[in-house]
């Protein structure tokens, strides 16, 4: 190796075509189910057909890959240049059921993404002062919720998910879904370090064959229609602009770029190299300006994939042109709808099996930060206590809000945005307000600071 070689940052050495495609190619497999899951939860909550839904994963795949590539190759004041893959953020998802069920429909959640990613684009250079607002026991609560909120999704999934159809929860419906739960729970005791991280992709594939020759599904029909498409602008409609999902939308905006920012730094750790404040604005405008794009294609907010940033840490592979293969890979990928149609064919239990431990897992990474807090300190109890008593209001009965008024049950029937708005708030008493500070007490820590 060359003097040269040796002073080039480890993410910016090029592995060659053939050994970027194959890595880039097992980011893909890696965030596969997460970034099709968005698509599917919030198609079928709009009461989407199995075609269109099929679109709107084709969106996701195609606009996570361009985000993937903006965010890896950069442009100048845009783009961190670190090996992040992009795609659909699971952080909006309860936020944009809540829109689309209070009677906004998909065109109000496509013009609340615009607005919220739009602002968000703008405030990245300010970001860093901002997310001292945003300290541990604040994400920390708002990532568990998110995980919470959607576990009655992957119940629903596992008894049919349509309520009105015959066999909603028979025993044949639910049986499947154990089924793959248990296909997941056998890949994860293997040794293969490799299956484990694919357990849940593996799972749907081989749930869906065994729904198969079980007589559960029938993929007859993924064949009609375009294989190969270049994903239409504004398919779904014109977007409408609503105050109150804007401001929903706003809040999802703000924990994603927290998260877009602790994922920035946590792979600066990982690969070492110098991640300053300059680079989580470049990064956090390529996530916001990919957002604000989205919508256009068909697709919602997106966001820095933590499971990859776990990725590069076990592969040992830093590259950033590995992951930009990968943001290629699922372009090509959003340009055949057929694959779309192949998800959408999926038995539903099917889902639902894997989503118990997919929609679980993003509960434990909340669990996982709120496990940073000291809870000898009353305050930090009280906060968490709280916030996530706030947000279990509208999942464990959906009509607690029905009375108030209609922009009332749009920002609060999401339990994300109930908990944020609480935990800020709370946040803000105990820790940031003198009035109510106790004497000698000391802000918490960002995110920033506690990785470090």
């Amino acid at each position: 190796m060359t003097e040269e070689n040796k002073t080039i940052s480890p993410e910016h050495e090029y592995l060659g075509a053939g050994k970027s495609a194959a890595y880039g190619l097992q980011h893909v497999l890696t965030m596969y189910s997460g970034i099709i899951a968005p698509p599917l939860i919030v198609g079928t909550a709009a009461g989407l057909e199995p075609y269109k839904i099929g679109l709107l994963i084709a969106a996701a795949l195609f606009v996570g890959g361009l985000a993937t590539i903006l965010q890896t190759m950069g442009v100048k004041y845009i783009g961190a240049k670190l090996p992040l893959v992009q795609g659909v953020s699971f952080a909006g998802v309860a936020t944009m059921v809540a829109i689309v069920t209070t009677g906004g429909g998909l065109s109000a959640v496509y013009g609340a993404v615009i607005v919220a990613s739009l602002i968000g684009f703008f405030l990245a250079p300010y970001f860093s002062k901002i997310i001292r607002f945003f300290p541990p026991v604040v994400t920390g609560c708002v990532i568990t919720i998110i995980g919470l909120s959607l576990l009655p999704v992957a119940v629903r999934w596992m008894m049919g998910g349509n309520k009105n159809a015959p066999e909603w929860g028979s025993v044949e419906n639910i049986s499947l879904a154990i089924m793959t739960l248990a296909i997941v729970i056998c890949l994860n005791l293997s040794r293969n370090a490799s299956i484990r991280r694919l357990s849940i992709l593996l799972a749907i594939v081989l749930g869906s064959v065994l729904a198969y020759l079980l007589g559960f599904v029938d993929f007859s029909k993924v064949g009609n229609g375009a294989w190969v498409q270049v994903p239409s602008f504004f398919a779904f409609g014109l977007p409408t602009f609503e105050l109150t999902a804007i401001i929903s939308m706003l809040i999802v905006t703000l924990v994603i770029m927290t998260e877009t920012t602790a994922d920035i730094i946590a792979v600066g750790e990982i690969i070492g190299t110098k991640v300053d404040s300059d680079r989580i604005s470049n990064g956090l405008r390529a996530d916001m300006l990919s957002s604000a794009v989205a919508p256009v294609f068909g697709s919602f907010m997106q966001s820095a994939f933590a499971q990859n940033v776990g990725l590069v840490a076990i592969t040992g592979v830093k590259s950033r042109f590995v992951v930009a293969a990968g943001g290629i890979i699922l372009v090509v990928l959003g340009l055949l709808p057929i694959m779309g149609r192949l998800i959408a064919a999926i038995p539903v239990p099917v889902l639902g099996g894997a989503g118990l431990v997919l929609f679980g897992t993003v509960a434990a990474s909340g669990i996982r930060t709120l496990a940073k807090i000291d809870y000898n300190e009353q305050k930090n109890l009280i906060i968490v206590a709280t916030a996530i008593a706030a947000g279990m209001i509208p999942i464990i009965d959906y009509s607690f809000y029905a009375n108030f008024p209609k922009w009332f049950q749009t920002l609060f029937h999401s339990g994300i945005s109930s908990t944020c708005l609480m935990a800020i708030i709370l946040n803000l008493l105990f820790n940031h307000l003198t009035l109510f500070k106790p004497r000698n007490a000391e802000a918490p820590k960002s995110i920033a600071e506690t990785l470090h």
